[in-house]
C-alpha cells in the first residue's frame, strides 16, 4: 500500500528538468547522509564506537573506489578541477582507511593476554 502511494506521488509530481537537477540531487543526498550519519553517531554508546570503527574501514574502502572512479573519469567542464577534487578525494579516503585500520589494530592489541 505503501509503496503504490509512493509510485502515484512520484507520477503525480512534475518532471524537473534543467542543468541544476543533478546539482540539487546530488547536494539533497549528501545532506540527507549527514542527518541520518549524525543521529546514528550520537544514539551509539561511546564504549561501542572503536569495534563499530572496523566495520566503517569497509564503508571508507567503498568510499576510496568511487574516488579512484571519480578521478580517473572524463569530465568535459573544468578537468583539472574534477581531476584535483577526485586526487584530493582519494588522498583523504586513503587516509581515513589507513587510519581506521592502525586504530583497530591497536584496540586489538590491547585486548590480547601477554606472555
Amino acid at each position: 500500500m505503501g509503496s503504490e502511494l509512493f509510485l502515484l506521488a512520484v507520477d503525480a509530481a512534475p518532471a524537473a528538468e534543467g542543468p541544476d537537477l543533478p546539482l540539487i540531487l546530488g547536494l539533497t543526498v549528501f545532506v540527507l547522509a549527514v542527518f541520518v550519519g549524525f543521529e546514528i553517531i550520537t544514539k551509539i554508546p561511546p564504549t561501542l564506537h572503536t569495534p563499530l570503527m572496523s566495520g566503517s574501514n569497509a564503508i571508507s574502502g567503498i568510499t576510496l573506489v568511487g574516488a579512484l572512479l571519480m578521478a580517473g573519469a572524463a569530465h568535459e567542464e573544468l578537468p583539472y578541477l574534477a581531476w584535483g577534487l577526485g586526487f584530493a578525494a582519494v588522498v583523504l579516503a586513503t587516509v581515513n582507511v589507513v587510519g581506521g585500520f592502525l586504530v583497530t589494530n591497536r584496540m586489538l592489541e590491547m585486548f590480547r593476554r601477554k606472555k
